[in-house]
């Protein structure tokens, strides 16, 4: 099973909002193999990031998923629109920004399968 753990992923045709939002993402492949990593007897404890080490902005995300679906992105949601239909909702899942990196897997020596969004894309979306 191959898919991609993200946030609001502009599925509607363009960016949400500015675009200019960072997220977070990660395959699921890569989230489940550092997973594995971390339940293993003698590592580290505490809070770990499970995220790529490439946050990308809205807009990139946006361009990566319509150039591996071979669809346009012409379409915008803008940040207006999406209050009027969500409420206050859309800012804190559509709207807010987070540039989450793994620290913590980075210094663990974790190698990552599908660092760049783009790659990542193209294996899960592949036939």
């Amino acid at each position: 099973m191959r898919a991609i753990v993200s946030g609001a992923s502009g599925l509607i045709g363009g960016v949400l909002g500015s675009g200019r939002q960072y997220m977070s993402w990660i395959t699921l492949e890569d989230a489940v193999r550092a997973l594995q990593r971390l339940i293993l007897p003698g590592r580290r404890s505490g809070p770990v990031n499970i995220v790529a080490p490439e946050p990308v902005t809205n807009a990139a995300f946006t361009q990566a998923l319509g150039k591996a679906l071979r669809r346009p992105t012409l379409l915008p949601a803008p940040a207006f629109a999406m209050r009027m239909a969500l409420g206050e909702i859309a800012d804190a899942l559509l709207l807010a920004s987070a540039r989450v990196v793994p620290a913590r897997l980075q210094a663990d020596s974790f190698t990552f399968n599908h660092p760049q969004i783009d790659v990542a894309l193209a294996h899960v979306l592949r036939p």
